[in-house]
């Protein structure tokens, strides 16, 4: 046999030998590379279908685009595993400071994944009402609530006017990217003024448009700036930005009078 013969018949064997871990390899990082992109499309899909619905109208004071609101089908999407990784609700509950005993509003609560993060933050002598226009994403929190044998939420049926809070009921009313969709965003601010205490606040979690790395429709980001000229056009006072959130604003305002 000759050299070449012995050669050729080695690097055969050889690469029998290397081929399958190859192949292995590959194929491994190939579905790292479409998990990761299924992750990211899953996002965009989600938000191109809430932003598709209906005619879309502009806030009066900013010309802001106001967004579709998201649906019972995105229930698990909220729920999904990686929103503690991707938007830090943890964080965001802790950067809130919030004192056992108080009484918190999560409007549009959607499927209930901050009233949750919210009733242990308030303790059993506190409450948190959990309110939203859509009785079907309440009946999700009502079952969690049942399940998890929950004393200290309750639900609420607003409306997209009205958020059906007893006046000077609440120490701080939280929006998690919700205040963008509301659909009479002038009229809701002044019904839920009317709930918070005077010394209470109105937080409002939104994903940044100052950042274009963040992967939602761009209805669905709000600025600071935005932010300050709509609610402080309804006698809002801007208290401060909290800024330790992956993709989030934490926007926080003092009722006035």
């Amino acid at each position: 046999m000759d050299n070449l013969t012995v050669w050729l018949r080695r690097g055969t064997a050889s690469a029998g030998r290397l081929l399958p871990a190859l192949n292995f390899r590959l194929k491994a990082e190939a579905t790292k590379t479409r998990m990761r992109l299924l992750a990211a499309l899953a996002i965009f899909a989600v938000s191109a279908v809430v932003g598709s619905a209906g005619t879309q109208a502009t806030h009066p004071i900013s010309g802001r685009p106001i967004a579709g609101v998201m649906g019972p089908a995105g229930a698990a999407w909220l729920e999904r595993p990686e929103r503690e990784a991707e938007e830090a609700p943890t964080r965001a509950i802790a950067a809130l400071q919030i004192r056992p005993g108080q009484v918190v509003a999560d409007i549009g609560a959607g499927s209930g994944y901050y009233t949750m993060l919210l009733g242990a933050a308030v303790g059993p002598r506190g409450r948190v009402y959990a309110t939203d226009i859509q009785p079907e994403m309440l009946a999700l929190i009502q079952k969690k609530v049942e399940a998890r044998k929950i004393a200290n939420v309750e639900v609420v049926l607003g409306t997209p006017t009205e958020s059906r809070l007893r006046d000077g009921a609440v120490d701080l009313a939280l929006m998690v990217d919700v205040y963008h969709e509301l659909a009479a965003p002038q009229v809701f601010l002044r019904s839920l003024k009317r709930a918070i205490k005077p010394d209470g606040r109105l937080v409002l979690i939104e994903f940044r448009k100052e950042s274009p790395e963040v992967p939602i429709r761009e209805e669905h980001k709000m600025s600071v700036r935005e932010a300050r000229m709509e609610l402080e056009a309804e006698g809002y006072r801007f208290d401060r930005v909290i800024d330790v959130l992956p993709w989030q604003h934490i926007l926080v305002f003092k009722p006035g009078r």
